[in-house]
């Protein structure tokens, strides 16, 4: 054996071994009898059994939720149907409205692949596989909200406009957020305006950042709930676990609620449950 071929047996060697250590392009696949994903560093993931949740236990939610479902309703028509970005008070039923998406849609073949944000980068990739799939998928971002400095956004914001690669008629985008534009806003924002014969001109950092809500076509907002609402969804959260709503329970589920300064939906449910616990 010459030195020459010693040296690349060498290198194949060492090849070898980073290949070993440096994982290769992330396989996308929908595995088959699944209809939720989750995206993961493998791929996308089955997910079985998923979180059914039924729209029938959303109270208060009749304008959002008759809003959402038409949507899918038209997309899975492949009629006209926006990307949706659910906004609000933390709580109150914007992640469980989308999940209710797929429990009255999946046996009309719907699909939901739940994207953190972290993979946001990543959509152009995922949306590519799909579009190839003969099934509708809703592309589901939970509790989205980026950083001053966070460019990851810009990804997004050309999945839903303004790519060469233009969205599928399989593939929608469902959001959560917190925030209505999605990106921190600062009162310098409103310092760098302007105003230009008589009418004030936004600063760049504002368009920016409302630019990427923008996107979505349709906005659902959620605020938090009155007494009233919050101990109905006490109630009915209560007989749907064989309970009923005492005069004792009323009481400790305000308590309960001011304790955490905040009456919502997952409130509600939290209280049940330490209800629960306590009798």
């Amino acid at each position: 054996m010459t030195d020459i071929d010693k040296i690349f047996k060498r290198v194949d060697a060492l090849l070898d071994r980073v290949e070993k250590l440096i994982p290769g392009q992330t396989e996308i696949r929908t595995e088959a009898g699944y209809c939720a994903y989750r995206w993961s560093a493998n791929g996308l993931d089955g997910i079985s059994p998923f979180d059914q949740v039924d729209k029938s236990e959303l109270l208060h939610l009749e304008r959002q939720q008759n809003l959402l479902l038409r949507n899918t309703a038209q997309f899975l028509a492949n009629k006209t149907a926006n990307n949706a970005l659910l906004w609000g008070a933390r709580g109150t039923g914007k992640s469980s409205l989308i999940k209710a998406q797929l429990n009255e849609f999946r046996d009309r073949g719907l699909c939901i692949v739940e994207i953190p944000k972290s993979a946001t980068g990543e959509l152009f990739d995922v949306i590519h596989h799909l579009a190839s799939d003969g099934r509708k998928f809703i592309i589901y971002l939970d509790d989205l909200s980026f950083e001053a400095n966070d460019d990851s956004y810009k990804a997004l914001k050309a999945c839903l406009e303004g790519s060469l690669q233009p969205q599928p008629d399989n593939v929608i985008i469902y959001a959560t957020s917190n925030r209505r534009h999605l990106m921190p806003e600062s009162m310098q924002d409103n310092l760098d305006s302007s105003m230009v014969d008589g009418q004030l001109h936004p600063s760049d950092s504002i368009e920016e950042k409302i630019s990427l809500s923008d996107r979505f076509g349709l906005w659902l907002s959620f605020h938090p709930f009155t007494q009233e609402q919050y101990l109905a969804v006490v109630e009915q959260t209560l007989q749907r676990r064989g309970l009923t709503m005492t005069e004792d329970a009323r009481a400790e589920a305000l308590r309960f609620a001011t304790q955490r300064g905040s009456r919502s939906g997952r409130i509600a449910v939290q209280f049940v449950a330490y209800w629960q616990s306590i009798k």
